[in-house]
């Protein structure tokens, strides 16, 4: 069944703003018109961030299908959402274990499009992450990871590795922005089978 709605999950420090973000909602307007696209603001905090999802996700109409994109930690967001709506998702150098990672980040932080915007990644925000981990479940829908080995904040091996059911697009080089991924947008998009 063709997805009416599209969900769009960016990554951490990041926003609607992004360049993904907006190359997918210019896209998605001119060829798919009759698809409501929706690119939260998420909060700091996993447990927030998802919550707010949720609720968004409550008040589409009823018998309306979606699918979801995330980039890096929206990927991670996204693996849980698709898990709780059993849809399609596109990852998108998707972080994989970010309770790790983002943990020499806590403290204040800068949003990456606007220096000025700050906000405070707080230690229990690590916890919040391991609660959304799906990575034991099995795929509840169609999933497309999109690497790029030349990540230089994630390494591509965990994200394959962690995405064996996927269908993988490993790029050779590249970097964690994504930088080409107007050429990848089609694909994408594809494979979330919008309407």
């Amino acid at each position: 069944m063709p997805a009416t709605h599209l969900l769009y999950l960016h990554g951490f420090r990041s926003s609607p703003q992004s360049a993904k973000a907006r190359l997918v909602a210019g896209h998605v307007a001119r060829h798919h018109p009759g698809v409501f696209l929706w690119c939260p603001q998420l909060p700091p905090s996993p447990r927030a961030a998802m919550a707010q999802v949720q609720d968004g996700i409550a008040a589409w109409p009823q018998g309306s299908s979606m699918a979801v994109i995330g980039s890096s930690l929206g990927g991670y967001y996204a693996s849980w959402v698709a898990s709780q709506a059993r849809c399609a998702s596109v990852l998108l150098n998707p972080a994989v274990n970010p309770a790790r990672d983002l943990e020499r980040h806590i403290g204040e932080q800068s949003a990456w499009h606007d220096p000025e915007e700050r906000f405070f990644f707080r230690p229990e925000y690590i916890a919040e992450l391991r609660a959304l981990d799906v990575s034991d479940h099995p795929p509840a829908g169609p999933e497309l990871l999109i690497a790029a080995q030349g990540d230089e904040l994630l390494d591509w091996r965990e994200m394959a590795a962690r995405y064996p059911q996927a269908q993988q697009i490993v790029l050779p080089g590249g970097d964690h922005a994504l930088s080409d991924f107007p050429a990848h947008l089609e694909k994408a998009l594809g494979f979330c089978n919008l309407a």
